[in-house]
C-alpha cells in the first residue's frame, strides 16, 4: 500500500484541482485533455457516468502526451477492472465497499476512496489509505467541517470534490488536510460545445495559480 500511496501522492500533489469530467462525446476527449494539459492540468478524471467514458479514457491514454488520466465513478470491481484495462492511471470512487477494497488490494493502480465520516476514514486508515476522496463537499458540511478532522484524524488528507468552485477552492486549499480538489468548472459544457479548447486552456491555467 506504501507505494501506491506514493504514486497517488506524487499525481495529486502537482496541481491544485483535478478536473472532473463528464465526457458524453467520445470525439472531444482528446482535444479537451489537451488543453487541460497546456494550462497545466495533468491528472484528468474521467467518470463513467456516461456510455463512452472507457473509450475516452483509451483515448487520452493513447494519443495525450503529458496526460495522467484516471477513471471516476467506480461503483464495482468491474468497472475498477474495466478502468485499468482502459489505461487508467488511477482509481476514484465516491464511496467505499469491501468488493472495491478487495480488487483495489490486487492492482497496481491506486484506489482514492471516498469517505465523509469519522468512522468511514478511520475504517480505511485501518486498512492501509492515507489519501481519500471527499464527496460531497458542500452537501457534507464543506471546508469547515473537514477542517474540524485535521486534529482528530491527523496524517489523512482529502481530495474534497462536489459543488467545488474558484468562489470556495481556496477555502478548501487552505486546509492543512487537503490535497487538491476536484471540480468540473474548468471543462464548462458552454466552451466544449463550441469546441473552444483555448478557453479551457485558460480556465486550467487559472485552476493551478489557486495554490499560490
Amino acid at each position: 500500500m506504501g507505494d501506491k500511496t506514493q504514486v497517488l501522492t506524487s499525481i495529486l500533489e502537482q496541481q491544485p484541482v483535478v478536473p472532473v469530467l463528464v465526457i458524453h462525446d467520445v470525439a472531444t476527449a482528446v482535444p479537451m485533455a489537451r488543453a487541460l494539459v497546456e494550462g497545466g492540468l495533468k491528472a484528468i478524471e474521467i467518470t463513467l457516468r456516461t456510455p463512452v467514458a472507457l473509450e475516452a479514457i483509451r483515448a487520452v491514454a493513447n494519443e495525450v502526451e503529458g496526460a495522467i488520466p484516471g477513471a471516476g465513478t467506480i461503483l464495482n470491481a468491474r468497472q475498477f477492472r474495466e478502468a485499468e484495462d482502459a489505461g487508467s492511471k488511477f482509481i476514484v470512487s465516491p464511496g467505499t465497499t469491501m468488493e472495491l477494497l478487495d480488487v483495489a488490494r490486487k492492482s497496481k493502480v491506486p484506489l482514492l476512496p471516498g469517505a465523509v465520516t469519522a468512522s468511514e476514514v478511520m475504517s480505511l486508515r485501518e486498512e492501509g489509505y492515507e489519501l481519500l476522496k471527499f464527496f460531497p463537499a458542500e452537501q457534507a458540511g464543506g471546508a469547515e467541517y473537514l477542517k474540524s478532522l485535521s486534529s482528530p484524524l491527523a496524517g489523512t488528507k482529502f481530495c474534497p470534490t462536489g459543488g467545488i468552485s474558484p468562489a470556495n477552492a481556496r477555502d478548501y486549499l487552505s486546509l492543512p488536510n487537503v490535497i487538491c480538489v476536484g471540480g468540473s468548472w474548468v471543462t464548462p459544457a458552454a466552451l466544449i460545445e463550441t469546441q473552444d479548447w483555448d478557453g479551457i486552456a485558460r480556465l486550467a491555467s487559472e485552476a493551478c495559480m489557486l495554490a499560490g
